[in-house]
């Protein structure tokens, strides 16, 4: 799995990019096929509540997943879209099983 971190207007801490690098690779659990996943971090507003925004997108089989949550830290925000993330790519991996 290949995972490209991307902060916008901010340098990523290297705690952030280990928590995220933990948290993604969960994601081989649900789909043992290739995945190249490209996350983005954004702070929205400085000095707001849910400032913190994650996008995450999988490339899987051709086809592009896409998450964004908001949340008051990053951590929480992406825990938030990968568990949106993980629900689609089983009904991703659903639909490639019922192809077959």
């Amino acid at each position: 799995m290949k995972v490209d971190i991307q902060s916008i207007h901010f340098d990523a801490d290297s705690t952030l990019v280990e928590f995220i690098n933990q948290k993604v690779g969960k994601l081989k659990i649900f789909y043992h096929g290739h995945l190249d996943l490209r996350i983005f971090l954004k702070v929205a507003k400085a000095h707001t509540f849910n400032n913190k925004v994650v996008e995450m997108k999988l490339m899987v089989n051709g086809q592009t997943l896409f998450v964004e949550h908001q949340g008051d830290s990053f951590e929480t925000a992406i825990d938030l879209a990968l568990d949106s993330l993980v629900a689609q790519l089983r009904k991703f991996k659903e639909k490639l099983q019922q192809q077959v």
